[in-house]
């Protein structure tokens, strides 16, 4: 369910990124409680046509009880019409339609030792994570490893710069550049699986980090994570969110045989329909035919908000960035992605 929330602030964090604050009524500051590495589906309608984009939020999250801030950051897309609108028109005062945060790439603050690998607008929701971890548990440690193109692109410098101020002895950063050198830290390059590889071990005990947090591009995230399984890391302390995937680095979906007729049935907020699933659409597709408010954002399988347990019946998914593997082991899918492969499937969109 969407909500009108007022803008609060927009904050010009680089030529190409913004900050934007929402504020949040008392009447719904428990429904826009986050959790730390949690996003927002924000919509907009122009010229009849939905638009619907996830960003992340970058604030701490706040105790039970405190008024709840919702600050996302937002990077300029080539082509991009929400992140144009962003960036070029959105202003002080205008109404966003927003739904209540979401998301499975989380940190609860707890006592350990944590590190997050992340890359250009990645560090948005691993800066809400480090900030309320770092801040609620006096025995938590974090590593932050940070890949941007240059100084110039960085975004939330002076947000960070105040972690390494307020928690000297628990907070470590590590930055690199890809496209610009350093007076000091690491030489310019890519963070990719070889150098990686190479490099953790000499920045702090791998063994020893209680949770990586992956965040960024998908070569940067992949490559991360196949060092960290070469160097012994077990896949349940790895977890990763991708924002980009449409720039060729990902493989593309392999051919779908499909049934010559299939039928959907899909509960969604406690009520059930059946209906015939069309050539070639995916299964949330169909249930959008019906159901205008079935949940989804990015339709890119990245976001995660479609996530639907798989009553009866099989379907195969083009794409998963979202979801973790004890999750499609469980059962649950991505709509946007999944197409099906037996003349009739169930979905649950309530579990």
């Amino acid at each position: 369910m969407f909500h009108s929330l007022r803008v609060a602030a927009v904050e010009q964090l680089t030529d190409d990124s913004v900050a934007v604050t929402l504020r949040v009524p008392p009447e719904l500051r428990e429904t826009f409680r986050h959790t730390p590495g949690q996003h927002l589906a924000l919509r907009r309608v122009v010229e009849g046509e939905e638009i619907r984009r996830t960003y992340s939020i970058c604030a701490p999250a706040v105790p039970a009880g405190d008024e709840p801030v919702l600050r996302v950051g937002i990077r300029l897309v080539d082509g991009g019409e929400f992140s144009t609108y962003a960036l070029k028109e959105l202003s002080v005062g205008d109404r966003v339609e927003v739904m209540p945060p979401m998301g499975r790439f989380l940190l609860d603050p707890r006592p350990g030792y944590f590190a997050a690998i992340v890359g250009g607008s990645g560090i948005t929701p691993v800066l809400s994570m480090a900030a309320t971890v770092l801040a609620r548990e006096p025995k938590a440690r974090f590593c932050l490893i940070r890949s941007d193109r240059t100084v110039a692109s960085t975004m939330f410098l002076d947000e960070v710069a105040d972690l390494k101020d307020r928690f000297p002895d628990r907070f470590q950063l590590v930055t690199t550049l890809s496209r610009e050198e350093q007076q000091a830290g690491l030489p310019s390059g890519r963070l990719d699986q070889e150098r990686l590889s190479g490099l953790l071990p000499s920045l702090l005990p791998v063994e020893d980090v209680d949770g990586w947090f992956l965040c960024g591009p998908f070569g940067l995230v992949i490559g991360a994570e196949r060092a960290l399984r070469g160097l012994g890391v077990d896949r349940r302390r790895i977890h990763q969110e991708i924002f980009h995937v449409d720039d060729g680095s990902a493989p593309a979906p392999a051919p779908l045989a499909a049934p010559a007729h299939a039928a959907l049935t899909a509960t969604l907020d406690g009520r059930s329909g059946t209906w015939p699933v069309h050539e070639g659409e995916s299964l949330l597709e169909t249930v959008l035919r019906a159901r205008s408010d079935a949940p989804y954002a990015c339709r890119g399988g990245v976001c995660g908000t479609c996530r639907a347990f798989l009553v009866s019946g099989e379907v195969r998914m083009d794409r998963n960035f979202a979801l973790e593997p004890e999750e499609t082991d469980a059962g649950y899918v991505l709509a946007c992605q999944s197409h099906p492969a037996t003349s009739e499937v169930e979905l649950d969109f309530d579990r």
